[in-house]
């Protein structure tokens, strides 16, 4: 008999890292053995025993399964408790669910990621990706924007990427301290420095959704085509396998369709806030 797919799994906390401001990573282990291998993009549903149940994108390596990986803000009472379980601690996990990047797709393209505050975390598997196929792509470029400096999320990690001399990374602040000597404004301001070819890139944005309108029209300036911008939406999930209808966005489920959507097919959505 198939595992029901709205039963969680009970897995334990093995690590907590703090990676910002309210902002933690969880390293955890399922009991009973892995979870289904995930895709970049994909994302789980992460209960909180006694609180309540939550949509968090997987932010570890696909090539490593069994050591899963959820970068978490702590906005609200279920968030908050799952940040504040320590090593040894019970939650539940059901998935991986939802449409992941179209990697396949970005072979032998130039891949730009837009990414805005914790929107890096849902494309970080896909760098993973990308870095570990290097010679499949053209350019690799990440841009990457947050409120300020202090909400950087994976400072080392992104130190070790420029360190490897094929990829292109930029990192912009909203509002900059006297110590940060780096670049000031929005994200989209990045993308005049970024060196590709629109015209066979493939672009990967997450982030806030005003964030990625805006990054979305800056790159359609730029030359690059809707059909070859995808976008993470995390809209309303409460079930994950497209049962209840909360995530409805028009014509689609988020939860079913996406999370990772074609701009094409959202971008006369996205604008409209009562979806």
């Amino acid at each position: 008999m198939a595992d029901d797919p709205m039963l969680p799994r009970v897995a334990r906390v093995r690590r907590r890292r703090r990676d910002g401001p309210q902002v933690w990573t969880l390293e955890t282990e399922p009991e009973g053995g892995s979870l289904a291998a995930f895709a970049a993009g994909q994302f789980n549903m992460l209960t909180a025993f006694g609180v309540g149940e939550v949509p968090i994108s997987v932010s570890g390596d696909p090539a490593e399964p069994g050591r899963l990986l959820h970068t978490i803000r702590a906005v609200g009472p279920v968030s908050t408790a799952l940040t504040r379980l320590e090593a040894g601690a019970a939650l539940g996990i059901r998935g991986p669910f939802g449409a992941g990047w179209p990697m396949s797709e970005a072979a032998g393209r130039d891949v730009v990621i837009v990414a805005g505050g914790l929107g890096l975390a849902p494309l970080r598997p896909a760098l993973y990706r990308l870095l570990a196929e290097r010679p499949r792509y053209g350019r690799i470029v990440l841009l990457y924007g947050t409120r300020g400096p202090e909400e950087i999320l994976f400072r080392r990690e992104i130190e070790s990427w420029r360190r490897r001399l094929d990829i292109d990374i930029e990192v912009t602040v909203d509002h900059a301290t006297a110590a940060w000597h780096g670049h000031v404004g929005v994200v989209t301001t990045l993308l005049a420095r970024a060196g590709f070819d629109p015209h066979q890139a493939l672009a990967l944005v997450c982030g806030p959704e005003i964030m990625m309108r805006f990054a979305a029209a800056a790159l359609g300036e730029a030359g690059v085509a809707d059909e070859a911008i995808w976008l993470a939406v995390e809209r309303n999930m409460k079930c994950g396998i497209g049962h209840c209808g909360h995530c409805q966005l028009g014509p689609v489920l988020v939860c079913r369709d996406g999370p990772v959507f074609r701009y094409d097919r959202l971008r006369t959505l996205l604008p409209v806030k009562e979806m």
